[in-house]
């Protein structure tokens, strides 16, 4: 900031913008003086009028006073104008400025655990948990069940067989030569007596390993879910004691919290108490006219009117 004269006593600021506007006028008549001149005038006379093509605008006489005059008040316009400027800095500072709260140790975000969960198992587990004798049981029940299965379910070789067994004929004929039909003997391999008992004995033994290859499943299964359950209680405890630790965390970062904006508002407080007082101090600062600009200075003011500041 450069240098000024504002200080308790001196020129208001107003009075200093009506004494700057005043030098600024006067200079420029003086300016207009100095300026608006010429060397010679020219003069045409026509029968007996006298015409004036070129008016004469001499110099005045007092060259010397005038420039002096001039002179004096654009330096103190100047004066005045650089104070002016002064006190609109500082007023624009003082409420610029802001209070130093980088001292305030604000705390930093916490870093959360995670709770560390095993993944759920699937049926693989429970099979891996039988002994090698259960699963090769489980093996060769699943393997007589499927082929006995595949033999006697609807569709299959012994379905067709019963279904097709009751409508075969006899005889059937075929053509040989035109016109002639010969017999064709139909010998039938089996009764249907035969195919219903061979079916019943089957079903039965299917009906057998059925059960035991759904008994191995249903132990997988319950294998399986006991499993789960046990993993599901060990991850609930950890994420409940990991959700506790958390919470412990969170609340101490909302107190530190807490207490550092309590801080940081009591230092606004007082920074602002301080900050209104430097603008009522600076506010009523006057302008400690220099001896060398008073002539000017008071010359203008008696052109004024009373001031009540």
């Amino acid at each position: 900031m450069k240098k000024n004269s504002l200080q308790a006593n001196g020129l208001s600021l107003s009075q200093a913008q009506s004494v700057s506007n005043l030098c600024h006028q006067r200079a420029l008549e003086i300016g207009n003086k100095l300026t608006n001149v010429n060397n010679y005038s020219k003069i045409i006379t026509v029968g007996r009028k006298t015409h004036n093509i070129v008016v004469g605008k001499p110099l005045p006489d007092n060259v010397v006073d005038l420039l002096i005059e001039k002179s004096e008040l654009h330096s103190c316009q100047g004066f005045l104008m650089e104070n002016i400027k002064a006190k609109d800095l500082m007023l624009t500072q003082i409420r610029c400025s802001g209070p130093d709260i980088s001292f305030i140790q604000m705390p930093e975000k916490p870093k959360y655990l995670d709770a560390l969960c095993f993944p759920q198992v699937s049926e693989e587990f429970g099979w891996e948990q039988l002994s090698v004798k259960e699963y090769s049981e489980y093996l060769e029940a699943e393997s007589y069940a499927s082929h006995i299965g595949q033999f006697i379910h609807k569709g299959k070789t012994l379905d067709v067989l019963r279904s097709e067994l009751p409508g075969l004929p006899e005889v059937e004929w075929m053509v040989i030569k035109d016109g002639e039909k010969s017999p064709v003997e139909i010998k039938k391999h089996h009764k249907s007596e035969e195919l219903l008992e061979l079916h019943e004995k089957l079903a039965k033994l299917h009906r057998g390993y059925e059960q035991k290859v759904n008994y191995f499943k249903a132990k997988v299964k319950n294998l399986t879910t006991a499993e789960n359950a046990r993993i599901a209680n060990i991850n609930a405890y950890a994420e409940t004691e990991v959700e506790k630790h958390n919470e412990e965390l969170r609340i101490k970062v909302e107190i530190d919290f807490n207490s550092a904006q309590a801080k940081i508002k009591a230092i606004k407080v007082e920074f602002e108490k301080e900050r209104q007082a430097k603008i009522s101090a600076t506010a009523v600062l006057r302008i400690n006219v220099d001896a060398r600009f008073q002539k000017v200075v008071d010359m203008f003011l008696n052109q004024l009117p009373e001031s009540k500041e």
